[in-house]
């Protein structure tokens, strides 16, 4: 009997599709009405963006956490393994845990529960997980307007970098993506001010139709700046990541005070989630990215140096912008090829953009230790290969 309850939660997810295409994106929010007085009880903290959201997400949890604070983060996708996306109590929740709110919603949703996409019913546990919490930071999965984390109160927004990704569901402009993300802040919202001025343009409009408080990022100085910079050497950052750190020290200015950002940041430890440009040897890194923004921080961040890249892409990306954009610090790029079931992978058509490119392209077969190599391509990619990687060691 014990063994059939450990399992429900990977059995329920293995009749799940993750292609968001398929998915009913009302169904959420009936849902959330008919069950919401057995569900979270506290408005959310929800972050939108096209990238950062994890890692602002997570530096704000750990930030809160150093003060005293019981925080929840739900966070997604995960590289190895589902409870990944359920951060509570300074660590990721065990599967027990996991398991227990699974019976919970069962016994709230019943039949019902079946209905439920993959995105939303993760979700919904999350919802239950942290429902004791004095702070719960949801990150949204795709957009904003129709995502499963937009359903709840907020007490606050957090909008990271808005760029090009999902233009298949969100649009084919920047326009059109910015706008179907920022519709939903909340009454008070903090924007990142490094945006693109079409973006700061809809934001300031929305926030005037809605008459909603927006507040945009600002550096520290002083000591502040200081402390910044320290945390930065400590754990050597990257620049995104030190990017993504102030827009959370900014969140969490407004939901503490700035007084305690000095004690919150002495406590600080290095970024408690994975694959967030990770240095695992002194010559490898993975970086889960996988669009144009996020090769755009990478790029920023090695310039001057030349890598092997070892990539492969799903055919929704703008594979060519993305290597054009990386192209500055590419030796070589070696396409790593694994198994794809929902999503077909740009193997074959990665060699003719590298050709188009004047980028050396060849198949990958093994790690070369004295060459600095970066991993990135998506979160499938890097699980896959860290799985292999572990296997070969």
């Amino acid at each position: 009997m014990k063994k059939m309850i450990q399992n429900k939660v990977s059995d329920f997810l293995a009749k799940k599709n993750l292609c968001y295409d398929r998915i009913d994106r009302f169904l959420m929010f009936r849902m959330y009405e008919k069950y919401k007085n057995q569900l979270l009880a506290k408005p959310i903290i929800q972050i939108i963006g096209t990238n950062g959201k994890g890692s602002t997400g997570r530096f704000l949890a750990q930030l809160l956490e150093n003060i005293g604070y019981n925080v929840g983060h739900y966070t997604s996708p995960h590289i190895f393994d589902f409870k990944e996306r359920f951060y509570k109590n300074k660590g990721i929740v065990c599967k027990e845990e996991l398991e227990q709110t699974h019976e919970k919603l069962e016994k709230i949703f019943k039949e019902e529960l079946n209905k439920l996409s993959y995105f939303e019913y993760a979700t919904f546990l999350a919802a239950v997980l942290f429902r004791k919490c004095d702070y719960v930071i949801f990150e949204a999965g795709l957009g904003g307007e129709y995502d499963a984390t937009s359903v709840f109160e907020k007490k606050m927004s957090i909008f990271t970098k808005i760029g090009f990704d999902h233009m298949q569901i969100l649009g084919d402009s920047l326009e059109k993506i910015a706008r179907t993300k920022l519709k939903v802040m909340s009454e008070k919202t903090l924007i990142s001010s490094e945006q693109e001025e079409i973006v700061l343009k809809i934001a300031k409009k929305i926030a005037n139709l809605k008459k909603v408080e927006l507040i945009f990022s600002s550096k520290f100085e002083g000591k502040y700046k200081s402390l910044i910079q320290n945390y930065v050497q400590k754990y050597n950052l990257p620049l995104y990541l030190k990017h993504n750190l102030i827009l959370a020290l900014n969140a969490f200015e407004i939901l503490a005070s700035k007084e305690k950002i000095e004690p919150a940041l002495a406590k600080l430890e290095k970024l408690s989630l994975k694959g967030r440009l990770e240095q695992l040897e002194p010559n490898l890194y993975i970086d889960v990215g996988h669009n144009v923004m996020a090769a755009t921080a990478l790029r920023d961040q090695f310039m001057g140096e030349k890598l092997i890249l070892v990539y492969n892409s799903y055919q929704d990306k703008d594979v060519f912008k993305i290597l054009k954009t990386l192209k500055p610090i590419i030796d070589t790029i070696k396409i790593y090829k694994y198994i794809s079931i929902e999503r077909k992978l740009m193997s074959d058509e990665i060699y003719n953009i590298a050709n188009i490119l004047g980028i050396k392209c060849e198949e990958f077969s093994f790690l070369e230790k004295q060459k600095k190599t970066l991993v990135f391509g998506s979160f499938a990619l890097v699980e896959n290969f860290l799985k292999e990687w572990s296997d070969k060691k």
